[in-house]
């Protein structure tokens, strides 16, 4: 620390911010993802003192041990549930509120040189009413055979 600055603001009657705010690196999730990902960490946490305190009952040889290990795999279904629960949440979320959704300039080189490859294919944002012919190649890897129409 600079121990002149420090002296000088303070004699100056300069008051300096306790901290300063920086921008988060990832956007705050969303509530009902944030309240099922809190549920999944403590539903979580109890498996593994429920598998804790089963392990120490085996090592010790008592009956309790059979309670125990029935708990023990109940939490492993519910801590399951639970961290499945955080995906849909987090799936059905994106789903309702949408997406900011821009194609990185990769994507965009992608598409260019396949719509170079095929100059005379239908690009999925062709015209209305126009077929477009898909040819699905063969389980040898030749293009072959007929084409699905859609």
């Amino acid at each position: 620390m600079d121990l002149e600055r420090d002296v000088s603001s303070h004699a100056s009657g300069a008051r300096r911010p306790l901290w300063v705010e920086e921008p988060a690196r990832r956007p705050r999730m969303p509530d009902p993802v944030r309240s099922s990902a809190v549920r999944a960490v403590l539903v979580i946490a109890g498996t593994l003192e429920v598998t804790t305190v089963t392990v120490l009952f085996g090592l010790a040889g008592t009956w309790l041990v059979l309670p125990a290990v029935l708990c023990a795999v109940a939490g492993t279904v519910a801590a399951t549930w639970a961290v499945l629960d955080v995906w849909v949440t987090r799936q059905v979320w994106l789903q309702r509120h949408g997406v900011v959704s821009v194609p990185s300039s990769s994507a965009r080189a992608v598409r260019r040189a396949r719509r170079a490859r095929f100059p005379g294919a239908v690009s999925p944002e062709g015209a209305v009413g126009q077929k477009t012919v898909v040819v699905v190649p063969n389980h040898r890897g030749e293009r072959g055979g007929g084409g699905v129409v859609f």
